[in-house]
């Protein structure tokens, strides 16, 4: 009896269902909604109020804005004023132009970016060949090498003059064994009070500041690159200048330009060397102050020198950006 009424009761609701199927779509979607899970509300996040952000960010940026004002932006006013201010009173432009009116200011301006321009070709050159050296050629002490270079680069810039003149002075070492050898008063070797003693000097001290952001960029060249290059038959020259010199242009860039404005600014170089004949900006700037006495020419002196290294620096930020464009990327920081 009972298998009978519930036979009967399927057929039913079978008719039922044949008989009107928007009836059961609807029996069906609301028997899936009631066994589908309840979904717990969704709270709207409660938004907390505004702070004073600003005011807290001035507070900060206030300390280290007058630390940076008193320490840099104050010196440097005060010597843009103490130039425009002749001993006879008042304010004038009149010692910029005695200044250049000066055989000795231009002298000194024609030795500064002759020999700034000079040192930093040599410490291209060879701080590049360096650096290919040991970045890709593997030899026993080459890391200790590379980490030489970090070292080398808190010496301060008297000490390596001091080293040359230990080895190359007139009575250095070499000129020692010379004179040991052949029995002669003096020995051959007296440049270093040059013009070219001043140019190995600083080639020798710079030449690692153009090594250390290149072994950044040699680090990043990819070892499959080179070995697809070696594959196709490329010599090892045609592998640096297609796939090496493209990723370190850049850096190459950048370690140039922190040597040229470097040597433009250089001067325990210059006076350790003793050059008598070799006279820089720094070192007229040294001759006016403390020698002439002449403080007011002695910074306008300081302020072309300053202005020169701050243009350079500008045209170095083109042409680092313009490179950087060429190369596909953002160009890589000194030291990165």
């Amino acid at each position: 009896m009972a298998d009978t009424h519930t036979a009967r009761s399927d057929a039913a609701r079978s008719d039922a269902a044949h008989a009107d199927p928007a009836r059961s779509d609807a029996a069906h979607t609301d028997a899936a909604r009631s066994a589908a899970p309840v979904k717990a509300p969704v709270k709207t996040p409660v938004e907390a109020p505004a702070r004073p952000a600003r005011g807290r960010a001035a507070l900060w940026t206030l300390p280290p804005v007058a630390a940076l004002a008193l320490v840099f932006l104050y010196p440097l006013a005060l010597l843009v004023w103490q130039s425009v201010s002749p001993d006879g009173g008042g304010h004038s432009t009149a010692p910029y132009a005695t200044v250049l009116a000066e055989t000795s200011f231009r002298d000194a301006l024609a030795h500064t970016v002759l020999i700034a321009v000079g040192a930093t070709l040599g410490a291209l050159l060879l701080g590049l060949a360096l650096a290919l050296v040991i970045a890709f050629v593997p030899f026993p002490g080459g890391r200790a090498l590379a980490r030489f270079i970090d070292l080398f680069l808190a010496f301060p810039s008297f000490l390596i003059t001091l080293a040359l003149l230990f080895l190359y002075g007139t009575v250095g070492v070499a000129n020692g064994l010379w004179t040991d050898v052949t029995g002669a008063t003096s020995g051959p070797l007296n440049f270093l009070h040059t013009p070219w003693g001043v140019l190995l000097a600083e080639v020798t001290y710079f030449t690692p500041f153009v090594m250390r952001p290149l072994l950044a960029a040699f680090s990043q060249v990819e070892t499959g690159q080179l070995e697809a290059a070696a594959s196709l038959g490329a010599r090892p020259w045609r592998t640096v200048r297609t796939v090496i010199l493209p990723e370190a242009l850049p850096s190459l860039a950048a370690g140039g330009a922190l040597v040229l404005v470097l040597c433009l600014n250089e001067f325990g170089i210059v006076l350790f060397t003793g050059a008598k004949d070799v006279v820089t900006l720094p070192v007229l700037v040294y001759t006016k102050a403390i020698l002439d006495g002449d403080y007011t020419g002695a910074c306008a002196v300081a302020v072309i020198n300053i202005a020169l290294s701050v243009t350079l620096y500008a045209l170095y930020r083109v042409v680092a950006s313009r490179t950087g464009a060429r190369t596909g990327g953002e160009p890589r920081r000194a030291g990165a």
